[in-house]
């Protein structure tokens, strides 16, 4: 008998703007031992699927239509809420997308996996300590005792997951549901985290629900895998049936965004380019807590006119801080920087001003980088204006014909960031970071927190738009595979430090440096 299993389930949000079918009248079951994938898009209905089972979508909006969710012999969609709390977090558990905001920032990490165990096994304190500080090491984190008193702040993205599925495991679950638990974590760091799931569920011989929406992450994890559109599944199967052989064109677009092979343009020339920017033994130190902590030691490149320049390294590796000394985002500690021979580093706020219309971020998280009380056409206009670039119907043309260079409809331009998808958030980031027209770009991470469908488009937006505006870009970013499909030469940077670099082919046919190698190493996997 299935350890789960979900019949006809149909769920719907109603909202100001009608009604959203969330999930439309989908089937299917998880043994004990397996493991399932839900692969789809944002918003096909992979996490409403399993989030609505164990009570968690707000109702209202949201509304079970109809549908059976068996467990164990228990109709989780229609058994009392003592009788859920009971089974949720004690038979069934969940890892989350972002456990930064699932972690409690007011209580240690030890204090939130002692909790549920005192809670749902009734253990002493003291029992309960000792089972957290077995399973923190259980899940890859080091020094266990003295991280037990760690604040969530205090871990990198990686060390947070960790801490989640701790946090999961810890009343010992018969079924897991991670729910896209790798999406904004570097590869290396997202290869350790595959490999714990699957090393604990064979250990412990529990089921798995895996939801992402990247089918190159679940190719080595799933048993089984379903693939989901606009709430429906087009397709399901066993793995190697649908990874080798898929039937449904939605599954065929989908393995076909995940980036392979190399730059479809041939590389630049750099040898008749001239040097954009000119990076010198760069120092960038920060404070932290009274010491000085080293974030980039003694960095040199240079970036080409024309070309795309990858910056690759795991988080923590300084990729963010060179960009911004580049920028003078952050003050640099030593070294040079010059843009067109010019020096950078010894300029101030009203001497950078000029120099900053020729050159731009486009940065990771494009929710957080938008003003929200900022209608897109005033998010457009505001660059144009401050370096007096376009005004009156001038302005407004222009604005348009960002809209249309990114790919955004023209009747979007009166509203707000809210109002669009991640994808679409980072197209108007786009559009504001080339609306002054400049020479040099610095990408930080555009993709990594987007579909894979969505990261094809905004890579070949982004390639389109260096070949048409005549752009150099520092396109920075923890995914080789990414790196090569779109830039002309890449540096490897490991902990401040730049350990190799190159034409992006060279480098991936033939790595020099063991860390390039574990990098290239974690794509493939």
């Amino acid at each position: 008998m299935a350890l789960l299993s979900i019949e006809n389930l149909a769920v719907s949000f109603y909202t100001r703007n009608g009604i959203t079918r969330a999930v439309r009248d989908i089937s299917f079951s998880v043994e004990l031992g397996e493991t399932l994938a839900i692969v789809g898009e944002s918003g096909s209905g992979k996490s409403v699927s399993c989030y609505s089972m164990l009570g968690l979508i707000p109702c209202p909006p949201g509304k079970i239509e109809s549908g059976k969710a068996l467990f164990d012999g228990v109709d989780l969609l229609n058994c009392s809420d003592t009788k859920l709390r009971e089974i949720r977090g004690n038979k069934i558990a969940m890892i989350f997308q972002d456990p930064m905001t699932c972690l409690n920032p007011y209580l240690t990490v030890g204090e939130q996996l002692v909790e549920p165990l005192i809670y749902h096994k009734k253990l002493s304190r003291a029992e309960a300590k000792k089972k957290a500080i077995d399973l923190m090491t259980e899940v890859g984190i080091r020094t266990p005792e003295e991280n037990f008193d760690a604040w969530p702040h205090e871990f990198s993205g990686g060390m947070r997951q960790r801490v989640m599925i701790a946090m999961a495991l810890i009343a010992e679950p018969q079924l897991l549901i991670a729910d896209e638990p790798t999406t904004a974590l570097d590869v290396t760091i997202q290869k350790q985290i595959l490999d714990l799931i699957a090393d604990i569920q064979k250990k412990r011989n529990i089921g798995v629900i895996f939801i992402s929406h990247d089918l190159g992450v679940v190719k080595n994890l799933a048993d089984k895998v379903i693939v989901m559109k606009a709430g429906q599944i087009v397709e399901q199967g066993t793995a190697q049936e649908v990874l080798s052989n898929p039937k449904h064109e939605y599954t065929q677009k989908l393995l076909a965004a995940i980036p392979s092979g190399a730059k479809d343009t041939p590389h630049h020339n750099n040898s008749d380019s001239q040097i954009l920017v000119q990076v010198k033994n760069l120092v960038t130190d920060f404070k932290v807590k009274g010491n000085v902590f080293r974030a980039v030691n003694d960095v040199s490149f240079n970036i080409y006119s024309k070309e795309i320049l990858g910056l690759v390294g795991e988080s923590g590796s300084g990729k963010s801080t060179i960009g911004r000394s580049i920028l003078r985002l952050v003050n640099a500690s030593g070294g040079s920087v010059t843009y067109h021979s010019e020096e950078l580093l010894n300029k101030n706020a009203q001497q950078m001003k000029p120099l900053r219309r020729k050159m731009q971020m486009i940065f990771q998280d494009p929710y957080a980088s938008l003003n929200p009380r900022m209608t897109i056409y005033d998010t457009l206009a505001e660059p144009m204006k401050l370096h007096g670039i376009a005004k009156g119907a001038e302005l407004n043309q222009a604005v348009l014909k960002l809209m249309d260079d990114v790919g955004l409809a023209r009747a979007f331009v009166r509203k707000y960031p809210h109002e669009f998808s991640g994808g679409q958030r980072q197209r108007i980031a786009i559009g504001r970071a080339i609306a002054t027209k400049p020479e040099f770009i610095v990408a930080d991470e555009p993709v990594s927190a987007l579909d894979v469908t969505i990261q094809k488009q905004i890579l070949e937006l982004i390639g389109y738009l260096v070949d048409k505006h005549e752009l150099s870009m520092l396109f920075i970013s923890h995914d080789l595979a990414v790196v090569r499909k779109l830039c002309d030469r890449v540096i490897v940077l490991k902990h401040g430090v730049l350990v190799e670099s190159g034409e992006v082919e060279t480098l991936w046919q033939n790595p020099q440096h063991d860390y390039t190698r574990d990098l290239l190493q974690a794509v493939m996997h």
